[in-house]
């Protein structure tokens, strides 16, 4: 199956292989959706690496849609909080109530008990409340009345946030940006997809996520997670990903660049970036592909770079232009061969 040969029946797939794993939820969301390829790519690497994503956007482009097509297409168990600044930690993670007639305290796990959790509009919740998530994004369990329990697997979070408004939000401090390994922004469609997407509705009015199918189960994610691991990273690409990282360190507009953690991320979605593409050995071009939603997110810039207006997209560019990039995806793919790999997705 190629990358330019999606399925278009929606039809289950009937192994962990993530190729057939990302078309077919591209194929089927796209019954929906118009133009979003790229975020469905992203969903699905986020999926199959243990992460989290954070959609940002301006109001009406679907961004709580995307996610809930996504886990509907998924199979996954799906739970969605509006985030407000009057919501507090144990409306998220959960609490114990105190049952008078049975003189007992009675468990209510929260919302973050779920396969997919979409913080809606996260930004408008208080530090306090975003980070009762962190426990939950990092360690895969939430503490509740001191009994810790694990969240079921597998769990990722999707987080939306409106990049325009000003007032009433709360900035993500950098500690919780770096919980989430990618984010992207989702734009205003093109002129085509605008239109197609007024021909669908006007077609069906009440289109929407009820109107998808369950194409993967939880053990096809699950095998897809492991096939993803064997796949081959050369000793040049990651050398060439951890300069990447380097240089944002020492980059002149930045004043923290990104952590390890993000080298990590960076090395998880790129396995998963060539597994979806059919390959078992990462080639630069899944590292450059990945770069800005790995790393835009993390950096935090100087005080004169902001005053400037220079975006961290921008400095991320500057970075891939000046490291240079390894080898031709010939060499690697001889060296994958040669490590005792396969030039192809390991398949049973």
């Amino acid at each position: 199956m190629s990358e330019n040969d999606p399925k278009s029946d929606g039809s289950r797939t009937d192994t962990g292989d993530p190729e057939a794993i990302f078309d077919a939820l591209r194929a089927e969301i796209g019954r929906v959706l118009v133009g979003n390829d790229d975020a469905v790519e992203l969903l699905t690497i986020t999926l199959l690496t243990r992460g989290h994503l954070l959609l940002e956007g301006v109001p009406g482009v679907a961004k709580t849609t995307l996610a809930n097509l996504f886990a509907r297409a998924s199979g996954l168990e799906y739970n969605r909080v509006q985030m407000t600044p009057d919501i507090l930690p144990a409306d998220i993670t959960g609490t114990e109530i105190y049952r008078k007639n049975r003189e007992t305290f009675e468990l209510q796990r929260g919302p973050v008990f779920a396969n997919v959790v979409v913080a809606d509009e996260i930004n408008r919740a208080t530090p306090k409340t975003q980070s009762a998530l962190l426990e939950a994004m990092q360690e895969r369990h939430v503490t509740i009345g001191g009994k810790t329990l694990e969240l079921p697997q597998p769990f990722m979070v999707i987080a939306t946030q409106n990049p325009i408004e000003m007032e009433g939000v709360f900035e993500l401090p950098e500690a919780q940006r770096d919980r989430f390994q990618f984010k992207h922004r989702i734009g205003l469609p093109g002129e085509d997809d605008e239109l197609e997407l007024v021909d669908r509705f006007d077609d069906e009015p009440m289109l929407g996520p009820t109107a998808v199918e369950q194409v993967v189960d939880r053990e096809e994610i699950l095998e897809a997670r492991e096939r993803a691991d064997a796949v081959h990273v050369a000793r040049p690409v990651k050398k060439y990903l951890v300069d990447l990282v380097g240089e944002t360190r020492a980059h002149p507009d930045v004043a923290h660049g990104a952590s390890p953690r993000a080298t990590l991320a960076s090395l998880d979605g790129v396995k998963v970036r060539a597994a979806i593409r059919g390959r078992g050995y990462v080639i630069p071009d899944d590292v450059k592909a990945l770069a800005e939603p790995i790393l835009a997110h993390r950096l935090v810039l100087t005080t004169d770079a902001g005053l400037s207006d220079v975006a961290a997209d921008e400095v991320v560019a500057d970075v891939l232009e000046s490291v240079d990039v390894p080898g031709t995806e010939t060499a690697l793919e001889q060296e994958a061969v040669s490590d005792g790999g396969d030039d192809t997705y390991p398949t049973e």
